[in-house]
């Protein structure tokens, strides 16, 4: 699996928002109509050494893609548009990049193979069906609370897995 450098970004953009929103629900006296304090681009490319500019594109792609809502003015900035808990990886992932599996453009049960390649096209829909395993399971809410879904951890423990 290849991730893109703008999906890498969005995904370290919104944990800083979900840690954001965690942080402020957790204040008695907060009277925020909104889920968490909003936090500027510049402050979540501070804090996630972002190129700026990259960053406030890729926030209005998460804004148009319904993860954030955004507010102009002195008191703006970006926040989750739902609970951390009820945004996975992979819906960060797919507004940005699209599908999560694609074989040179097309999804794999659009590819015809012959011969004997023909089995590939299992082999690229078993791998679509893995990642989307582990990208669906995994919420904002465990990444900016720092504990991943068993399954993940199981998987992340296998010496394997970092080679």
């Amino acid at each position: 699996m290849r991730l893109s450098a703008r999906v890498d970004y969005a995904l370290r953009a919104v944990a800083e928002l979900a840690l954001a929103a965690s942080d402020a629900a957790s204040e008695p006296t907060s009277r925020s109509p909104r889920p968490g304090n909003p936090l500027t681009a510049e402050r979540i490319a501070r804090a996630q050494e972002i190129p700026p500019k990259f960053l406030e594109s890729i926030l209005l792609q998460l804004r148009r893609g319904g993860i954030v809502h955004a507010q102009r003015g002195p008191e703006g900035g970006y926040w989750l548009a739902r609970p951390a808990v009820e945004i996975s990886l992979a819906d960060v992932i797919r507004v940005i990049d699209g599908p999560l599996a694609n074989v040179r453009g097309q999804r794999p049960e659009d590819l015809g193979y012959a011969g004997a390649a023909v089995a590939l096209q299992e082999v690229w829909i078993a791998l679509r069906a893995s990642e989307r395993e582990i990208l669906e399971l995994v919420t904002l809410a465990d990444i900016a609370g720092g504990k991943l879904p068993d399954r993940v951890q199981e998987l992340a423990s296998d010496p394997r897995a970092w080679v």
